[in-house]
């Protein structure tokens, strides 16, 4: 099932916005004074801390993302600058403690106060609409998830027009500039306040931030420059693989309408349970259950494992509750090729609720033989619920 996650950009606001977001100094845990070299050892330790590889922590994964957001801008000396100087809206991020919400950036802010330029004005010309991103379900079984695999997936999406070549226009025309923006994709509105002159920079309304519009549409679209067609995909599964991940394929989902560049397909992963395999995260377990003279005396079981089966001891004088490991046979490493987790065999020492006359006798001479009563309360077969 492909479902479009279509992103909705909020209006243009110039109030003061309150927000949650931690400050990136904070998020490292160093002073904004602090050097390029004390901020990279200030990620590493973090980072190593709070990998989602080598944290079970619930929270691991959001964690590391907001220590890698932070060092992704601190560590660069232009971004950083802008940080400093504006907040999280410096640097592309939406809205931030200067409250500049559906700016796009450190430019715009520029351009709020100091009534922009040529420049700022043309890097959004004629810019096309991008298309919508797509989501695919995909089911996979467990042995696949942990083996990687290819799968080949069908899908419909909106692409190029082949009778007009994505313009949207009618075979012989041409799309116009657009009257009302003169090209430029965008109409502003300029007032004067105590902090002096701010633009408000919005779509045009007319060609919707195009720059241009189709006069005489195409027949076979409309003029949207887009069909909606059938489309096949072999897409490779990594080993290791969750459910829930996401698998990014850039450039793969709608194209925008009258040749605007494609959004991405993300392929979301489901994973079957396996009938009798528990994973967390590389680690597998399995539940063994085995008698009491199995337990006392030893034997050897087989265990399921994602190779195949595999013949692994139980050793005389087993306990219940005793972890019998396989190394190497649980689930591969996403981020780190060749490791693999762990498999670990739970042994379980079932005790019988019902035995036949010949059983209770062996097992009362074994309590015999032992010195343990089993006449009265608290003896052996009371303590097995079998007196």
């Amino acid at each position: 099932m492909v479902v479009p996650r279509r992103a909705c950009r909020p209006p243009v606001s110039f109030g003061l916005v309150a927000t949650t977001e931690r400050d990136f100094y904070q998020v490292l845990g160093v002073e904004r004074s602090a050097s390029d070299a004390e901020i990279k050892r200030a990620f590493r330790k973090l980072a190593q801390q709070w990998h989602p590889d080598v944290n079970t922590d619930p929270a691991a994964q959001e964690r590391f993302k907001e220590i890698n957001e932070a060092y992704q801008v601190l560590s660069d000396p232009e971004q950083r600058s802008r940080y400093d100087m504006f907040g999280r809206a410096g640097v592309g991020g939406g809205q931030g403690p200067t409250g500049f919400e559906g700016f796009g950036g450190f430019s715009d802010i520029f351009d709020a106060f100091f009534g922009g330029g040529a420049g700022a004005a043309s890097a959004r010309r004629g810019r096309p609409q991008p298309g919508a991103d797509l989501r695919y379900d995909l089911r996979i079984t467990f042995e696949e998830a942990v083996q990687g695999t290819e799968k080949e997936i069908e899908f419909g999406v909106l692409q190029r027009c082949e009778t007009c070549s994505g313009s949207g226009a009618k075979a012989g025309s041409e799309p116009i500039t657009c009257p009302q923006c003169n090209g430029r994709g965008e109409v502003r509105s300029v007032r004067q306040t105590m902090l002096g002159q701010m633009v408000n920079v919005s779509a045009c309304p007319r060609c919707r931030g195009e720059g241009r519009i189709v006069e005489t549409p195409c027949e076979t679209c409309r003029g949207d420059g887009r069909t909606e067609r059938k489309r096949t995909l072999r897409v490779s599964i990594p080993a290791g693989i969750d459910e829930g991940h996401q698998i990014r394929l850039s450039n793969e989902g709608e194209v925008g309408p009258r040749g605007g560049p494609p959004g991405s397909l993300y392929v979301a992963v489901h994973v079957q349970p396996h009938a009798s395999l528990v994973r967390e995260g590389t680690e597998l377990f399995y539940e063994a259950k085995i008698s009491i003279a199995q337990a006392a005396l030893g034997t050897k079981i087989t265990v399921p494992t994602v190779d195949g089966e595999e013949e692994v001891e139980v050793k005389a004088g087993t306990q219940p509750d005793t972890e019998i490991r396989l190394r190497g046979k649980g689930v591969p490493h996403l981020r780190r090729a060749g490791q693999r987790g762990d498999l670990h065999v739970m042994v379980d020492v079932v005790v019988p609720t019902k035995l036949s006359k010949k059983a209770r006798e062996l097992l009362a001479a074994y309590a015999e033989e032992t010195g343990e009563s089993v006449e009265h309360h608290g003896g052996l077969l009371e303590k097995l619920g079998l007196g």
